[in-house]
């Protein structure tokens, strides 16, 4: 039997039609009985990259003891040309965070997957402390266990002050050696004594690699820091009425 945290997260593969596009990461988050999927919002649609997949497949373990047993999930970006993902903005501009909700129906009986709840996310701020360690749970390049279908960790630190909107947007800074591939994974900081089943707390959503566009390519190594947005987006985005979708979320086809 795998670690619980090794559940709550899946791979993630974007499509246009037949063809395969990106790769990425994501995880599960549970409120009352809705059940979301969440990932980064550059995964579902980028407009700068003009990437724009109609659908996702999520990678499933149907059987919690034989993990070499899994199976695919379609989950379709688009009904009646809206867009079926939740994002959100804040003063800051728009938050690089989807969370998509999943019908119960269409797991399979034996789905073993983990989820984080709202008792996962932090509430109080002054708990966690510049240069905290963390866990980035995802697929790095799409790398994982081939056989086990399970995702890889890498640690992290948290590198800017928590709680503190970092050049006041809606998310912190990871010293983390990170991939493409690791948008919409998880960061975790251990928490004993909390949940039994799963004792870690949500901390953010991995979205993206920071640099200076200013650094020499070849006298000065990458910054190795990372943006990951606060993971309390997650009450706005999963609350019983989402928020109104903007322009960007429309259908390409549109």
């Amino acid at each position: 039997m795998a670690e619980p945290i090794l559940l709550t997260t899946a791979r993630v593969s974007t499509y246009d039609g037949d063809k395969l596009m990106t790769g990425a990461s994501g995880f599960f988050f549970e409120r009352g009985d809705k059940l979301f999927f969440v990932t980064s919002r550059h995964v579902v649609i980028d407009t700068p990259t003009k990437h724009f997949p109609n659908r996702i497949d999520i990678e499933l373990h149907t059987d919690a003891v034989n993990l070499t047993l899994s199976t695919q999930l379609t989950l379709w970006l688009y009904k009646d040309g809206k867009s079926v993902w939740r994002q959100g903005s804040d003063p800051g501009g728009e938050i690089d965070v989807a969370a998509i909700e999943i019908d119960r129906a269409l797991l399979p009986p034996s789905v073993a997957i983990r989820c984080f709840t709202t008792d996962h996310l932090q509430s109080t701020l002054d708990e966690v402390e510049v240069g905290s360690a963390l866990l980035v749970v995802g697929y790095p390049l799409g790398f994982h266990d081939v056989i086990y279908h399970l995702p890889v960790v890498r640690h992290a630190v948290i590198a800017s002050s928590f709680g503190i909107r970092f050049q006041g947007q809606g998310f912190f800074l990871t010293d983390a050696r990170t991939h493409r591939g690791t948008s919409g994974a998880p960061i975790v900081m251990r928490a004993p004594g909390t949940d039994p089943e799963l004792p870690w707390k949500l901390l953010g959503v991995h979205s993206a690699r920071m640099d200076m566009g200013t650094r020499d390519l070849v006298l000065d190594e990458s910054l190795g820091l990372n943006c990951a947005w606060y993971a309390d987006i997650l009450l706005t985005l999963t609350a019983d009425v989402p928020p109104l979708l903007t322009e960007s979320s429309k259908s390409p086809d549109l």
